[in-house]
């Protein structure tokens, strides 16, 4: 099976009342009020400075699709599975034959309910599908929501804290996270 094969094939994924399906241009509105989040904008680490509606209908038009045909990034909402409300985002990247990273955000609204450790569980398990064998994760040193999700998740912390370049281009003090998913069992 190709990278893109593999996927467009684990895409949605559903687990305990969220789903993880690509980014879609109906997100748009909502993904870019939940950049402007004073947390998301903390801690993300964003690409990009500032998301319009048109710069995520744009994403989801060209970027979206180029990474799941390259196999490399799948940039993905995180849904209610009953209505299908956006609640946030989560991206795995640098997604080669063997581990992706992992990075996510959620919505001021879905804070608080457990949605990030069922989101991230859902990527775990589309990482088991996709025929990984580790998932990687970075979060800002005094991010200790991200820290806590991740743990949870079954992760665990490598390393000291280090300064690294994340994903907006920036320097930041980060924590490295691992989970091995040959040694993991399912969540």
């Amino acid at each position: 099976m190709s990278e893109q094969t593999a996927l467009r094939g684990v895409f949605p994924r559903e687990h305990r009342g969220i789903v993880l399906r690509p980014l879609d241009a109906g997100d748009a509105e909502e993904y870019a009020e939940g950049t402007r989040d004073p947390e998301v904008a903390r801690f993300a680490h964003l690409p990009l400075p500032e998301y319009t509606p048109d710069t995520v209908r744009r994403l989801a038009a060209w970027d979206v699709p180029k990474g799941f045909d390259s196999g490399d990034l799948a940039v993905l909402s995180i849904v209610d599975a009953d209505g299908g409300g956006f609640l946030g985002s989560l991206v795995l990247f640098d997604i080669t034959g063997h581990q992706a990273e992992l990075g996510f955000w959620l919505a001021p609204g879905a804070r608080g309910r457990g949605v990030a450790v069922r989101a991230v569980a859902a990527a775990v398990s589309s990482a088991r599908a996709l025929g990984l064998t580790a998932l990687v994760a970075r979060t800002a040193e005094d991010n200790r929501a991200s820290q806590r999700t991740l743990a949870a998740a079954g992760f665990t912390r490598t390393g000291d804290p280090e300064e690294t370049t994340v994903p907006s281009g920036q320097r930041a003090v980060t924590l490295r996270y691992r989970l091995d998913l040959e040694e993991h069992g399912q969540h």
